[in-house]
């Protein structure tokens, strides 16, 4: 076994630095403030300059605006970082 050599020495596999996991979670929670403040406007009847018309519309109201914004966040960031790595590769 001591004189078998490893499959690709010259680049051993980068360690992972969370890129993906910020992508995917930042993906996910967009989609879900996108859908509770689409369910909002058309399944819970709305709002207007009061606020929304129903309790489960108020409930879908401060989902969407925590998710929107902070997966917005965790987005830019992942693409930053996906930015970052490739200019780094190309190096």
């Amino acid at each position: 076994m001591s004189g078998q050599k490893p499959a690709n020495p010259a680049k051993p596999a980068p360690p992972s630095d969370g890129t993906t996991e910020l992508l995917r979670s930042g993906t996910l929670i967009m989609l879900m403030g996108a859908v509770a403040m689409g369910l909002l406007m058309t399944v819970f009847g709305g709002v207007n300059v009061e606020g929304a018309h129903s309790n489960s519309g108020w409930l879908a109201l401060i989902v969407g605006m925590m998710c929107l914004p902070f997966g917005g966040m965790l987005l830019l960031l992942g693409i930053a970082k996906w930015l970052r790595n490739r200019s780094l590769r190309s190096r």
